[in-house]
């Protein structure tokens, strides 16, 4: 307050309990409490006064009297005070024009937004002055170019978080590793990221045009109290300005608060008005993902298939690439063996086992043939082993060709596709530019 108020204990916690009760009366039914003010002035504090040019306001009588003396003490409190108590009561219309430009004060990108000022943006944008309250603030955010000093990602992410990290269309889904593909990738992001801006403009645009059709209408020309707000904001900064409020939170600066209201979940009021403010950033995102969405593929792409990379052309499968899987393939499933010493030394024991029985006896044909037993039984092991490694190669080779087919038909799927993507992100584009467009009125 403009003037310490304990050099008038008693005066002041008059002047609370009245401004309280008004508070509670106000939020409740629209109106001041029956029992009229008692508390006596309390010199240099603009307080009193304006509580005074508030009660004769809701009254219908004349407050210029006591209006002159608050706002010569704190021209800009008594504003903010009134404008957010006739808003809480539901009798936005009753402020004078200049009292929203004295409340509000200079808003900057640079400074953050006070509690005050973000109090008024929350009236306004819910309707408690009528449209002419949504332009007031729609003009002083339009005033600061607000777009051109934030980065155009964090207004898409905000409008539209939880994006996927990859987008793989109809034609690349039995290949989801070619959607990865940066050539290919793009034009599939930016069609499937332009969808979703429509879809989320559609959703703002809509809850809008539903609250004007409401049977409350934003205009409040019904004069309706507010008896809940989707922030506490008015009712706490007035609280706070009756000195009944514990201390101010953290301020936000404009950016901040911007971003936050076009996060879905925001006040639909606010996410409206912010999604007034982006408007320019959208459009020139609509307009890069629109043309992202048109570009050709490439005439040869290289995709990796079993973990080699394939150069793939729309008449096939390069040969060099595939020739040098291939030679992979058999490198990589082939064990490399020495030669059979081992079997030979069975079989050359054998035989001299067979012929040193000639001389010594039979015990030493039984060991003979069995050398020569063990030398087969080995040998044949390690014809099987290569035959099972042929096989798991030419396996391989053949499930490598075929999924090099199965790619080309479906980079020529991709390209089929290409056409409707690019029709579609056009209308998606002309849809959304035709949402956002309307202005500070359609806000």
């Amino acid at each position: 307050m403009s003037t310490d108020l304990t050099a008038s204990p008693q005066a002041a916690e008059e002047l609370r309990r009245y401004a309280e009760a008004l508070l509670a009366h106000l939020a409740a039914n629209g109106t001041a409490p029956p029992t009229a003010p008692a508390f006596a002035d309390i010199p240099g504090n603009w307080l009193p006064p304006a509580v005074q040019a508030l009660v004769a306001i809701l009254a219908g009588e004349d407050p210029l009297e006591p209006l002159s003396r608050a706002a010569g003490r704190d021209q800009q409190r008594t504003a903010l005070f009134l404008c957010l108590a006739l808003a809480v009561a539901g009798h936005g219309s009753r402020i004078h024009a200049s009292w929203l430009g004295t409340a509000f004060g200079d808003l900057s990108i640079e400074q953050p937004v006070t509690h005050g000022q973000r109090s008024l943006w929350l009236a306004a944008a819910r309707g408690a002055y009528g449209p002419a309250g949504k332009i007031f603030v729609l003009r002083k955010l339009d005033a600061l170019a607000v777009p051109d000093h934030a980065d155009q990602r964090q207004w898409v992410q905000a409008l539209a978080p939880g994006e996927p990290a990859v987008v793989v269309p109809v034609s690349l889904v039995d290949f989801p590793e070619m959607a990865e593909i940066p050539e290919l990738a793009r034009p599939a992001q930016a069609a499937a990221r332009l969808a979703r801006l429509r879809a989320r403009c559609t959703e703002i645009t809509s809850a809008r045009q539903a609250d004007h059709d409401a049977a409350t209408p934003l205009t409040n020309s019904a004069a309706s109290p507010v008896t809940s707000w989707a922030e506490d904001e008015p009712l706490a900064m007035l609280r706070s300005l009756i000195g009944l409020g514990g201390p101010a939170g953290p301020m936000a600066s404009l950016t901040t608060h911007l971003l936050d209201d076009l996060r879905p979940g925001a006040d639909p009021h606010l996410t409206a008005i912010a999604l007034h403010v982006a408007a320019p950033v959208l459009r020139g995102v609509a307009e890069e993902l629109e043309a992202d969405s048109r570009l050709e593929p490439p005439d040869t792409v290289t995709v990796p298939l079993l973990g080699h990379p394939i150069v793939l052309r729309p008449e096939g499968a390069d040969a060099a690439s595939m020739a040098e899987a291939e030679a992979a393939i058999a490198a990589e499933g082939t064990l490399p063996r020495r030669r059979p010493w081992e079997v030979i030394g069975l079989v050359i024991a054998g035989v001299g086992c067979v012929l040193g029985a000639l001389a010594i006896g039979w015990p030493l044909v039984v060991l003979g043939m069995a050398l020569i037993g063990l030398a087969g039984w080995r040998l044949w092991r390690r014809r099987a082993a290569i035959a099972s490694d042929a096989r798991y190669v030419a396996a391989r080779i053949a499930e490598l060709k075929e999924l090099a087919d199965g790619a080309v038909w479906a980079l020529h799927a991709y390209a089929r596709e290409a056409d409707a993507r690019a029709k579609q992100a056009a209308d998606d584009s002309a849809e959304l530019t035709r949402l956002i467009r309307r202005g500070p009125r359609a806000a």
